[in-house]
């Protein structure tokens, strides 16, 4: 064992996928010695079965290779009067991903702990990307978005989990490129042959799914490969493929900071190296007054590293396994994890408000426009987003402005409570509305409010249109005397729809903002549904039930 907490010294074991890499973290001095071997398949994309074959030939070398350097940190601690195993505990990735990998790597990891008499501590791979952005910046309680081959995710931390507040809804955004990339006939990886060939390119509009707080891939990487196909020049394509798909990212990590409250971002995951991407997103933070983190290229990619990292942290919290219950879990999702080695005094964001009521300040920073409050009226102006492309901001800016100026006045018509929308300025992207509620729903998180929510969402699909984006930010409640009353508000991402998919996926996003923001969301979530099933569709409900199911690590 280590003399104390803070002089640990791990080794960690990575290869979830593509990196066999293992690596010694010596916390008392904050430096990280790390040996990878990378896979490269000879065409394609990864396979499966060459990928457990590199596994199999290169995990024991490179845990060997880290074994020596931690033997001779040992050796130097000998020397000043300390004793013991070279280090004090073994870290390694029990997932999520490829089960074989994953299978090698939990052998080699339980082989060197048995051998050297010393704790096993599994970690979480992705929770690993946030926990070494969130180590290196010193942030205290960032937003990470992970944007790697597998996944693409925004996660926070609240009630003792780091909560998934968006996701893809389809693929990951590295497997994404990579199958345009496919296409193309290029070599893997494909990422890093987009961003070169974009730089000779001039912008080509594809689409932009963003849908509350998850977004979409498949659609824009169809179009890309459509138009390759019809003739627009390669660099094009990929100059718009990199536009959309990083605007989309960034957006949405700026909607999670909007809606927690918090004023740090990190990014994790090998996609994170792309240069224009850690551009939107500092730029994105910038305009917000947000810090931004992004780790050096060795940290982005899979790597032992924040594994021996974050190993450090759980086995401080003694946060350990037996060798029996050490097996892998191919669908290890973030949110499944107990954070035991964070405490209460980290459980709310930075900037998250008091539930004390207080009105809304003269100018807020909401996800993507600027309110400001003047008396009775509330002016919304979608000002430009520097990150994003001007042709592209330009049109979404339009187009949110005038679909959240029909909406609000459709979703009025049928009753449901929004404000009055007294003037309009798309070219401006230039709301005027009625000011309404006391306070935003996160602050005042009680059944009643969010039952009405479910009577609100059920009400307006029955009409044949979403609201897009029903998080807890989007929704005002007014709580002065007996005029209680619950207001939808920000329709911009709304549309119409008979699809039931789209209703189901309203329900989602509110789901995912209860859980990112309520303390006990279970009863809020209950609530939700049960009101819903009282006015709208119940079958809606089961479509949810198979969006829930569609998780990355599902």
């Amino acid at each position: 064992m280590a003399a104390n907490e803070n002089e640990t010294r791990v080794l960690g074991i990575e290869g979830t996928a593509w990196a066999a890499s293992a690596a010694v973290y010596d916390q008392a001095t904050g430096a990280v010695e790390m040996e990878t071997e990378a896979y490269q398949p000879d065409s394609g994309g990864l396979h499966p079965r060459e990928a457990a074959e590199h596994m199999g030939e290169h995990v024991p070398a490179v845990v060997e290779r880290a074994l020596d350097h931690a033997r001779e940190l040992a050796a130097a601690d000998a020397a000043s009067g300390a004793d013991g195993p070279p280090v004090d505990c073994v870290a390694f990735s029990r997932g999520p991903g490829l089960g074989p990998c994953l299978r090698i790597v939990a052998t080699a990891a339980r082989a060197v702990a048995q051998r050297l008499n010393v704790p096993l501590v599994g970690v979480n791979h992705m929770i690993a990307h946030l926990a070494v952005g969130r180590h290196r910046s010193g942030f205290a309680s960032p937003v990470c978005l992970n944007a790697s081959g597998a996944n693409a995710h925004v996660l926070a931390y609240r009630n003792d989990r780091y909560q998934v507040l968006g996701e893809t809804m389809d693929t990951g955004v590295g497997n994404a490129i990579d199958k345009f990339t496919r296409h193309l006939d290029w070599s893997h990886p494909g990422g890093p042959k987009v961003e070169a060939a974009a730089t000779d390119g001039q912008y080509h509009e594809l689409p932009y799914v963003v849908k509350g707080m998850d977004f979409s891939f498949s659609g824009v990487m169809s179009a890309a490969k459509d138009a390759v196909d019809d003739g627009v020049p390669v660099a094009d394509v990929c100059h718009g493929l990199q536009e959309s798909v990083f605007a989309m990212l960034t957006e949405v990590s700026e909607r999670a900071l909007s809606l927690t409250g918090s004023d740090e971002l990190v990014l994790g995951g090998g996609v994170g190296q792309n240069a224009r991407l850690r551009k939107m997103l500092g730029e994105m933070c910038e305009q917000r007054g947000a810090e931004f983190f992004a780790p050096e290229p060795r940290f982005l990619r899979d790597n032992a590293g924040m594994i021996a990292v974050l190993g450090a942290k759980m086995y401080a919290a003694d946060d350990t396994l037996d060798i029996a219950a050490s097996g892998i879990d191919a669908d290890f999702r973030p949110d499944q994890v107990m954070v035991d080695w964070r405490g209460r005094a980290s459980n709310t964001t930075a900037g998250e408000r008091a539930s004390d009521g207080a009105p809304r300040t003269d100018k807020l920073q909401g996800a993507e426009a600027t309110v400001e409050v003047d008396g009775d009226r509330v002016i919304k102006h979608r000002r430009p987003r520097s990150y994003r492309h001007p042709e592209l901001d330009e049109r979404l800016r339009v187009e949110r402005t005038r679909e959240e100026a029909r909406l609000t006045a459709e979703a009025r018509r049928h009753g449901v409570p929004t404000p009055v929308v007294l003037d309009v300025d798309p070219w401006n992207t230039r709301l005027v509305l009625e000011s309404v509620g006391d306070a935003d729903l996160r602050e005042r998180l009680t059944v009643p409010n969010v039952r009405d929510v479910g009577r609100h969402l059920a009400t307006i699909h029955e009409t044949g249109f979403v609201h897009g984006d029903p998080t807890t930010r989007n929704v005002r409640v007014s709580f002065e005397g007996n005029d209680s009353r619950t207001y939808l508000i920000d329709f911009g991402l709304g549309y119409y729809t008979d699809d039931r998919e789209d209703y189901a996926m309203d329900l989602h996003v509110l789901a995912q903002s209860l859980v990112g923001t309520a303390d006990d969301p279970e009863p809020l979530l209950t609530a939700a549904e049960a009101a819903y099933e009282s006015v709208g569709d119940e079958r809606v409900l089961d479509h949810l039930r198979e969006i829930e199911g569609r998780g990355r690590y599902q």
